[in-house]
């Protein structure tokens, strides 16, 4: 049976040169690279060359990156770091953020911050000038993703950039999704901080980055050693680091094709499906999109049912939906666009990365469309 994964928001295979890369790290330089000695100095030497690498890719210097153990971490580490810095301030974020993201700021509300949430249109977006209003004095931290993991919408980051370069407010974004997918240049854009994970740009799982701009005020929050410049403290996890460092390295060299190449498989995918397929919509915004991401949305039919046929024929993609003790909850992405309910409950993401090919796509176009009617003529309203 033919494999097809379509799950690249997710996570994605380690490169065969990442591994490469991370090999020696695991036996022959195993040392601690806070320690002195040669075996110590070689672990250090490959997160140099690692931290060296990232900021070359963003254009920044190698000490506005710390290493962290991913995403989650990352995002954490500056809203909780800023906040700390700023007790009892106004913190400006949108409802469709990642939960990494949400409960780090809910978490901060219940310790005397205050938060808003923003709204997003029909296609996802958050409205530059919903930010310049909800501006206050005491606002300490504006945090918007760069793009939205669920329908890839990419947010208007650097009209909000600006809005708080002129109010000399920081301004953190997640930016796992588009980081190594999309040209993103921190200075240019106007970030204090960004998220960055390893495993989404085909390096190992478990390793992400936080760039931080000079002169930001901020805490730790996980307290112990001086590494990472007393930003993050723990011992580094040097094969990971090397791993993230080289995966990046080959996102310079590949991003640019591999962002075109797989925009038009997306594109072929999605006018394959609006043909084949009755009472089909595109979820996000139509041009304003991650190169290889595609949520769609099914009338009347929940996700879940879609996610397991495809799984049954060897296609991984994921829901839009969360499963929750039995019953099935529309994603809160989705409804946030207004999107109503017996659309939203079959809202299905493909995402498309390097091992993505046109057969893979013709494949999938010749399983989904049968699929959908089998499962709708199944359902009550198909039976009615």
């Amino acid at each position: 049976m033919r494999r097809v994964y379509l799950d690249h928001n997710a996570s994605t295979p380690v490169h065969p040169d990442v591994l490469a890369a991370m090999m020696p790290y695991f036996s022959e330089r195993f040392g601690n690279a806070s320690s002195i000695h040669g075996f110590g100095r070689e672990a250090r030497e490959g997160i140099d060359v690692a931290r060296e690498s990232i900021a070359r890719f963003l254009a920044v210097t190698p000490d506005e990156i710390v290493f962290t153990s991913g995403g989650t971490e990352s995002d954490n580490l500056a809203v909780k770091g800023v906040a700390g810095a700023r007790p009892g301030g106004h913190i400006i974020s949108t409802v469709v953020e990642h939960h990494a993201l949400l409960r780090t700021c809910q978490a901060l509300e219940k310790s005397g911050h205050a938060v808003t949430y923003l709204p997003v249109d029909g296609d996802g977006l958050v409205d530059p000038d919903d930010v310049r209003r909800a501006v206050r004095p005491d606002t300490i931290l504006i945090s918007i993703q760069t793009a939205n993991s669920e329908t890839g919408t990419l947010m208007p980051f650097a009209e909000i950039g600006r809005i708080a370069a002129e109010r000399n407010i920081p301004f953190h974004a997640d930016g796992v999704q588009t980081f190594g997918k999309i040209p993103i240049s921190p200075r240019e854009t106007g970030l204090t901080l960004m998220s960055m994970s390893g495993h989404k740009i085909y390096g190992p799982k478990g390793i992400g980055a936080l760039y931080i701009a000079k002169g930001t005020r901020m805490v730790s929050v996980q307290h112990g050693g001086d590494h990472e410049r007393r930003r993050r403290a723990g011992t580094e996890h040097v094969p990971g680091i090397v791993g993230f460092g080289k995966a990046v390295e080959l996102r310079a060299l590949h991003m640019a094709e591999e962002a075109l190449r797989v925009t038009g498989l997306r594109d072929r995918l999605w006018e394959g499906v609006r043909r084949s397929v009755a009472d089909v919509r595109l979820n996000g915004h139509p041009t304003r999109r991650l190169p290889g991401t595609l949520n769609m949305s099914f009338r009347g039919i929940e996700a879940e049912a879609i996610i397991l046929g495809l799984d049954l024929k060897g296609i991984g993609t994921s829901a839009g939906s969360a499963c929750t003790s039995g019953s099935i909850e529309p994603s809160y992405v989705i409804t946030a666009m207004g999107i109503p309910v017996d659309w939203a409950l079959g809202a299905v993401r493909t995402s498309l990365g390097a091992s993505t090919t046109m057969e893979d796509i013709d494949y999938v176009l010749d399983v989904l469309a049968p699929l959908v009617r089998k499962i709708r003529a199944m359902s009550p309203a198909g039976a009615a």
